[in-house]
């Protein structure tokens, strides 16, 4: 890795959970120093461990060891205090709000390692590199659909989208819904999981509706989990 740049913020507390999950954000605002100078004022409330600037800087705003304020009201896998459990890397991004675009190479060439460090230190299982919209999906969007989830799945940092040999469980819309929660979602608003899930595994559509494709893509990761291959 190289050197951090350091920022430190005020905003954060003790952990109450040993770390096992790593959260990817978008800043949503219309510059770097924008997102970093509210990620340091105290009267935010909010914080992360990192930011990655678009042109490759790694700004360290949280020691590790502490609990940072990034995910808010939240849940994946059974867990509801995500930040006491999670790393947080906000991804400079403006967002859907001011000019949503593609992450430059230059801010995944910075991220990939930072990444790779994180989860090899903390021993953090693929399934466990989730998206904002993954752990809170009636309230968050970010990274969204323009995020390079395969470039981090091809070096093995979160899961790939099974694209391969997959068969359509027919289940219905409620069976759907119990098999993503079985995966590790909040299905407390139906249409906003699936929609997530779209999100981070078939981006190209994203319409909150369950269907064929939908529910292969969710049953191949069902049973690569159950075969112990997250």
């Amino acid at each position: 890795m190289s050197e951090y740049i350091e920022c430190p913020s005020p905003n954060h507390d003790e952990r109450a959970l040993p770390v096992s999950m790593l959260v990817l954000h978008y800043t949503g605002m219309v510059d770097a120093a924008s997102a970093i100078d509210w990620l340091a004022n105290p009267e935010a409330k909010v914080s992360a461990h990192y930011v990655v600037t678009e042109d490759g800087q790694v700004v360290r705003m949280v020691d590790e060891a502490r609990r940072a304020w990034h995910a808010g009201r939240s849940h994946w896998r059974g867990v509801t205090d995500v930040n006491s459990a999670s790393i947080g890397i906000e991804i400079v991004n403006p967002g859907h709000e001011h000019g949503y675009r593609p992450f430059p190479a230059e801010q995944m060439a910075a991220l990939l390692p930072l990444v790779a460090d994180i989860v090899k230190r903390h021993g953090i299982a693929r399934a466990n590199v989730v998206g904002h919209s993954d752990i809170a999906p009636a309230r968050k969007i970010d990274p969204g659909e323009l995020f390079d989830w395969d470039l981090l799945a091809r070096n093995r940092l979160a899961l790939a989208r099974p694209r391969a040999n997959l068969a359509d469980p027919h289940w219905t819309d409620g069976g759907f819904l119990l098999a993503l929660e079985r995966f590790g979602y909040d299905v407390g608003d139906g249409p906003a999981a699936v929609r997530a899930f779209q999100r981070r595994f078939r981006p190209e559509r994203i319409d909150g509706l369950a269907d064929g494709e939908t529910r292969a893509i969710l049953l191949s990761l069902l049973l690569d989990r159950e075969r112990g291959r997250e």
